[in-house]
């Protein structure tokens, strides 16, 4: 029994999408890099599809090209927005964090993050913004500052692959710049090398003996959604992580908020004596 031309018409446009998922460098001919759909490019309409995939001219029925389109939605590689038409979702590959206790280091530090990176095979990116803002709320709160006092802040876009993966924004108080001029690379826009932890403790003879940590799930604001290419038809969470790190006479250094949609962020944590992993859960 033949298959049904629905059916057809989705295994082909499936076919399009995994190409167009290839790496830029992947060796395609030339019809096939003209077919290919990548991330978030808009399928044919349903009048351009129903004359593609019709034979010998004629065009196959709406209905046929609308349950299609249905099972690719069904399979998550699809979404139609209403008004704009049809596109392709990004596929996302999991990425493990693994939360550790070493007070020395952050849980999303990016020395820490980079190396893990590239441990499983995958190229980081990071474009950094500094700006001096004045505290306020969580800031303040956390840093134990007045509201207005300012503050540092050390933004992050991160991502994997070149796939948007999560925001880190650190604070820190303006007072270390000005009670250490050694501080200073602080207010660069460009990454601390040895990581900012090891820099406060070098330069400054500040020591983070400690921190408290904060996590909590949330739906993303409209900034998060944009960047991370979140749908809005399918309800994705974001994990929130709030780090204050301690130095040796009990205050506060500095804030980290790191944001991680859920759709493409696993963490794990081993305790005691755990056998290496046999393999790595990608799932």
């Amino acid at each position: 029994m033949p298959e049904p031309m629905y059916r057809r018409i989705a295994e082909d446009l499936r076919h399009r999408i995994e190409l167009g998922q290839l790496p830029p460098d992947a060796a395609l001919s030339k019809e096939e890099a003209l077919r290919a759909l990548p991330p978030g490019a808009a399928l044919p309409s349903e009048e351009e599809l129903r004359a593609e995939y019709g034979p010998d001219g004629q065009n196959v029925s709406r209905n046929t090209v609308r349950d299609a389109v249905k099972l690719l939605v069904s399979g998550g590689l699809i979404e139609t927005r209403p008004g704009q038409g049809t596109f392709v979702l990004r596929k996302m590959t999991t990425f493990i964090t693994r939360l550790n206790t070493d007070p020395g280091s952050g849980i999303s530090d990016s020395q820490v993050y980079k190396s893990e990176v590239q441990r499983q095979g995958r190229i980081p990116e990071d474009t950094l913004r500094v700006e001096v803002q004045p505290a306020k709320d969580l800031v303040a709160e956390q840093l134990e500052l007045d509201d207005g006092a300012q503050v540092i802040l050390r933004h992050q876009e991160r991502r994997i692959d070149r796939a948007p993966w999560s925001l880190q924004t650190t604070y820190y108080p303006m007072d270390l710049v000005l009670k250490y001029p050694a501080a200073a690379r602080l207010l660069e826009a460009r990454s601390i090398d040895e990581g900012a932890i090891q820099y406060l403790k070098e330069s400054l003879a500040i020591t983070q003996v400690g921190w408290r940590d904060t996590i909590i799930a949330r739906p993303p604001n409209a900034g998060e959604r944009a960047f991370f290419d979140l749908s809005d038809k399918v309800q994705v969470a974001v994990f929130e992580f709030r780090r204050t790190g301690y130095a040796d006479d009990g205050k506060p250094i500095r804030l980290t908020v790191t944001v991680y949609p859920a759709d493409r962020n696993k963490f794990e944590m081993e305790a005691g004596d755990v056998p290496p992993r046999r393999h790595r859960d990608a799932a």
